[in-house]
């Protein structure tokens, strides 16, 4: 499992679920609603109604990346439900992204990948019913290529957690260098959700590093389903990956 920083079996976590959050603080309610009006009137998003996944259920979303406002436009659909995103940690903590982050419960992971409790924590949150929400590709795609080589943390989440995979596709996000830049450019944007992805079946067989890539490569291949693109062939990323965005 190439963005794993060591075996499998170091992200167990047994610990028992904790309740699950209903509702959004206040000022996570003042940023959910002007988050609705750059998704829908800024970058003119056409969205699904919903979450394929019932209220209740819990989840690990994966999607291709672009832009850094990807995960703004599906917290949009998933509504009350906050998706936590497993993001680069790329600021110096106090600075006002840094609090953003935290405001919205990311899950940060440093930047060498060598930190595995921040995959301990996305399966807790999974098992107790919560979203998790990750990009295979590991950060921004700024290449021509439909997607960069993946990784296949995701699905390890997914199994320990026993909840299924839901695939994302995201076009026409607008990318940036300055990270906060594309909240000012105008754009039109698509997002499409697949089925979601059951790995009953598997439950109990993650540390079976080729039946993982074996699973992401076909979650993968669902996304570009969604845009259209059948004969895309993911790969999965060599071990000398550097940061998740």
């Amino acid at each position: 499992m190439s963005d794993l920083p060591t075996t499998a079996a170091s992200v167990d976590d047994d610990s028992p679920p904790s309740p699950q959050r209903r509702s959004y603080s206040f000022l996570q309610w003042c940023f959910y609603y002007i988050n609705q009006f750059l998704v829908r009137v800024v970058w003119w998003a056409k969205v699904p109604d919903g979450l394929p996944l019932a209220d209740d259920q819990g989840g690990v979303l994966i999607c291709n990346h672009r832009s850094s406002i990807d995960p703004c436009v599906v917290q949009v659909v998933a509504r009350r439900r906050l998706v936590h995103w497993l993001v680069a940690q790329l600021y110096k903590p106090g600075t006002m992204i840094a609090r953003m982050l935290d405001l919205f419960e990311v899950i940060s992971v440093r930047k060498d990948g060598t930190d595995v409790s921040p995959l301990r924590t996305a399966i807790r949150t999974a098992k107790q019913g919560d979203l998790v929400g990750m990009f295979p590709e590991g950060t921004i795609n700024t290449t021509d290529d439909f997607m960069l080589p993946v990784r296949p943390g995701a699905v390890v989440v997914a199994l320990r957690a026993q909840v299924p995979i839901l695939p994302c596709y995201l076009e026409g996000t607008p990318y940036h260098q300055l990270p906060w830049m594309p909240v000012f450019i105008p754009a039109r944007v698509k997002l499409k959700f697949g089925e979601p992805i059951d790995l009953s079946e598997y439950y109990g067989q993650d540390r079976d590093s080729q039946l993982v890539a074996r699973i992401a490569l076909d979650c993968v291949k669902q996304i570009a389903k969604l845009a259209g693109r059948d004969e895309f062939e993911p790969q999965i990323a060599g071990k000398g990956w550097k940061t998740w965005q």
